[in-house]
């Protein structure tokens, strides 16, 4: 018979009593077990999950930094360059300044070459000098209020004509610019009376170019481009200066029509066509400048009454400065008399 040999896997400790070193002889193998073997696939796979969890987390992470980063980056570009435009402003405001100081010399004229410098392909300033009284005075046209010179209207009138407005819309506009003017609540034909909205200040004047802007009835005027262009309040005594005037105030005087007036700008202007080059033709007096506008006596000597040539030697001029530093600009308006050393400031406007 063969005998069967019984093989104890895990014996138990012996008593006492028994002999230890035959415990020591017998083999021990681990027993394979099931739920040991689900156990251990179990924790397999969480570890395999964590581990991708973890991953998804690292890329996340790794994202929102990246956005931090580039926003960051994209501020500090955009702080840089607001800094850089604040600077290249304040060059390009210097630079402007620089054009108005020359063109205020008591020497300089619109042919000075000073009033245009390039410094480099990035950087200078462009100056254009012109004639305040080439403009139409408000306050020499509508007063006295009470009391308006129909030949300066009538200026006015045909001024607005040359805009496009209306013979109703003319006449509108002049009355509501009288009452404007006229102290007390007074309304004329065509004006406008205070309301609780509409406050004429009735103080016989305009304090400024951009006032007309509040009157009623104005609107038709003040909606179209470069208005102002054409008005000032700063003239004295406010007549009109033939060698300064443009195309659409000369149209505006009595008795002259487009034909006369072009053949007097090719005149004044000289071979360029351009107002304020070396070429231009300088009128000796106002006897010689209505000459070439092609007029009877009669209507030389009523015309004689509302133009004027501005003295050389003591101007009143509208300086319009650009400065430029890399791809920014500012503008600097002036309107001065120039007189002596010291010039007068009569308006300073930067833009």
């Amino acid at each position: 018979m063969v005998k069967e040999k019984t093989i104890i896997a895990n014996p138990r400790p012996s008593d006492s009593n028994s002999d230890p070193g035959k415990a020591d002889h017998l083999p021990r193998l681990p027993l394979p077990s099931t739920a040991q073997f689900r156990i251990s696939n179990f924790d397999f796979r969480i570890s395999r999950r964590s581990r991708a969890s973890v991953l998804i987390l690292a890329l996340w992470a790794l994202l929102l930094l990246s956005a931090a980063i580039f926003a960051w980056i994209k501020f500090i570009d955009q702080s840089i360059a607001i800094t850089g435009d604040r600077n290249n402003g304040l060059e390009a405001k210097a630079l402007a300044h620089s054009g108005v100081m020359v063109a205020l010399n008591p020497q300089a004229t619109r042919l000075t070459p000073l009033l245009s410098q390039q410094i480099n392909a990035s950087r200078g300033y462009k100056v254009q000098m012109t004639g305040e009284g080439g403009r139409l005075n408000l306050n020499w046209l509508l007063t006295p209020a009470q009391n308006p010179d129909a030949g300066k209207l009538a200026i006015f009138q045909r001024y607005l004509q040359r805009r496009g407005l209306t013979i109703q819309q003319q006449l509108r506009l002049i009355d509501c610019a009288l009452d404007w003017l006229t102290p007390g609540n007074v309304s004329r034909l065509n004006g406008a009376k205070a309301d609780a909205d509409y406050h004429p200040p009735g103080r016989g004047v305009f304090l400024s170019i951009d006032e007309l802007a509040q009157v009623k009835g104005t609107q038709p005027l003040v909606s179209q481009a470069g208005w102002q262009e054409d008005f000032t309040i700063y003239t004295n005594p406010g007549l009109i200066d033939l060698q300064a005037a443009t195309s659409r105030v000369l149209e505006a005087l009595p008795g002259i029509g487009d034909a006369n007036v072009m053949r007097f700008l090719q005149v004044r202007q000289g071979p360029d066509g351009i107002d304020g080059t070396r070429d231009d033709h300088i009128f000796k007096s106002v006897d010689e400048a209505v000459s070439y506008l092609g007029v009877s006596s009669l209507q030389a000597q009523l015309l004689s009454q509302y133009v004027f040539l501005d003295d050389p030697a003591q101007p009143t001029v509208h300086i319009r400065s650009n400065g430029q530093c890399g791809n920014v600009y500012r503008h600097v308006e002036v309107v001065a008399k120039k007189q002596g050393l010291q010039p007068i400031i009569l308006s300073w406007k930067e833009l």
